[in-house]
C-alpha cells in the first residue's frame, strides 16, 4: 500500500477533529443543526488552517441523513453514496480552471439537482485567480441560484474578489493556528504512530508552521523520513535551515554589549552551519519581540510559553538593554525580512544590520 502523507492521513473528518477555528466550527454546525443552510460561503485565512477541510465537512453533513453533532454521520445511505461516487460535490481549482468558459459551464450544471442527497455543493479554491469575465459570469449564478445549490469559495486572498461577490457571501474569517494547538495535535499524531521525540523538537515544528497545520505535519513528514521513525531536533534543524537557539541568544549577548567582532564571528559560524539567512533574520525579530514581552508584560512566561532555562536568559539580556534600543533593533529586522529573500547575498546584510543595532545609539535613528 502506498504511504500517505501526514496532511493527508490526519485530515479531519468531522468537525470535532477540527483545530483551531472553534468560532467557525460552532457557527456552521448550528446552521446544520437548525437547517438554515446559505447558498454562498467565503472561507478565507492563511494556508493550511483548515478551510478547504472544513468546506468538505460541511458538504457531506448537509447531505447527510443523519448528522451527529453537526458532523456526517459516515454510515447512512447518502455518506456512503459519496464514499463510492460523489457527484454532488464538486471541487474546482480555480488556479487552473479561471476562465469564464468553466464558470458558464458550472452554471449550466447546477441548475440540475443532486443524485443522492438535498444539496449540490460546488466548492471553488483559490477563487481569487478567476478572470474578471469568470466573476461577472458566478455572479450571475450566485444571484440566482437554484434551492439545491450551495457555493463555498475559499481563498487565501479575500482582498481581490469584487465587492459583488463579497456581498453575497456570508464570510468566514480562518484564523492562524495557535503554537499551543499545533503542538498538542503533533504529540498526539507521534504518540500515536510510536515515534520518538521530546518537546523541544515538536516546539521547534510547531513554531516553525506559523500557524498553518498542513506546514507543520510536511515538517514532521520529511524528520520521520530521515529519522526512521525517530525525530532528533539536530534533523528539524537542518530541516528548516534555523539557527539552534544557543547560537541566536550568543549573538543577541554580543549585540547587547556591542561587540563587533564577535558579532561577525557569530554569524559566519551561522553561514558555515548552512543556516537559512532569510529564516535566521525573522528568529532575531522574533527574539526581540520575546526580549519586548519579557521587559514589559506582567506574565511574560505565560505569553511565551518557553521553557525555564530560556525564559532566565531573556530575564538577564532584558535587563540589559532599554524598551527603546529593542523596538529599533525588531523594526531594524522585520523591514530587512523581504530583502533577505531576494538578497543576491543575505550574509552581507545580515551582517551589516546586526552591526548596526551593536553600534547604534540610542539617541540617533537608524
Amino acid at each position: 500500500m502506498s504511504y500517505q502523507a501526514l496532511y493527508r492521513q490526519y485530515r479531519p473528518k468531522c468537525f470535532e477533529d477540527v483545530i483551531g477555528q472553534e468560532h467557525i466550527v460552532t457557527t456552521l454546525i448550528n446552521q446544520i443543526n437548525s437547517e438554515h443552510i446559505g447558498h454562498a460561503y467565503l472561507f478565507t485565512g492563511s494556508r493550511g488552517v483548515g478551510k478547504t477541510t472544513c468546506a468538505r465537512i460541511f458538504a457531506r453533513a448537509i447531505n447527510c441523513l443523519h448528522p451527529v453533532n453537526g458532523s456526517p454521520c459516515g454510515k447512512c445511505e447518502v455518506c456512503k453514496a459519496y464514499d463510492e461516487n460523489n457527484m454532488d460535490i464538486i471541487e474546482i481549482d480555480a488556479a487552473s480552471n479561471n476562465k469564464v468558459e468553466e464558470v458558464r459551464d458550472i452554471r449550466e450544471k447546477v441548475k440540475y439537482p443532486p443524485i443522492n442527497g438535498k444539496y449540490k455543493v460546488y466548492i471553488i479554491d483559490e477563487v481569487h485567480m478567476l478572470t474578471d469575465s469568470a466573476f461577472n459570469a458566478l455572479l450571475k449564478t450566485l444571484e440566482e441560484p437554484p434551492a439545491h445549490a450551495v457555493f463555498i469559495l475559499a481563498t487565501t486572498e479575500a482582498h481581490k474578489l469584487p465587492a459583488t461577490i463579497l456581498s453575497r457571501c456570508m464570510r468566514f474569517d480562518f484564523r492562524l493556528v495557535t503554537t499551543e494547538d499545533i503542538i498538542k495535535l503533533l504529540k498526539k499524531i507521534f504518540d500515536k504512530n510510536k515515534i520518538e521525540y521530546d518537546d523541544k523538537i515538536v516546539q521547534a515544528i510547531a513554531t516553525a508552521a506559523e500557524g498553518g497545520v498542513r506546514d507543520a505535519l510536511s515538517i514532521s513528514d520529511c524528520a520521520i523520513s530521515f529519522g526512521k521513525g525517530k525525530i532528533d531536533y539536530d534533523t528539524v534543524v537542518n530541516i528548516l535551515g534555523i539557527g539552534d537557539k544557543e547560537q541566536v541568544a550568543t549573538l543577541v549577548d554580543n549585540i547587547i554589549k556591542g561587540d563587533l567582532g564577535e558579532v561577525l564571528e557569530n554569524i559566519n559560524s551561522a553561514y558555515l552551519s548552512g543556516k537559512n539567512f532569510a529564516v535566521f533574520g525573522k528568529e532575531l525579530t522574533n527574539y526581540f519581540k520575546n526580549l519586548i514581552v519579557v521587559k514589559t508584560c506582567n506574565n511574560p512566561d505565560a505569553i511565551l510559553n518557553q521553557p525555564k532555562e530560556i525564559m532566565d536568559r531573556y530575564k538577564l539580556q532584558a535587563d540589559k538593554i532599554s524598551v527603546d534600543k529593542l523596538l529599533a533593533f525588531m523594526e531594524k529586522f522585520s523591514n530587512i525580512e523581504t530583502d533577505l529573500k531576494y538578497s543576491l547575498s543575505p550574509k552581507t546584510l545580515i551582517e551589516l544590520t546586526c552591526l548596526e543595532c551593536a553600534s547604534f545609539d540610542p539617541s540617533k535613528k537608524f
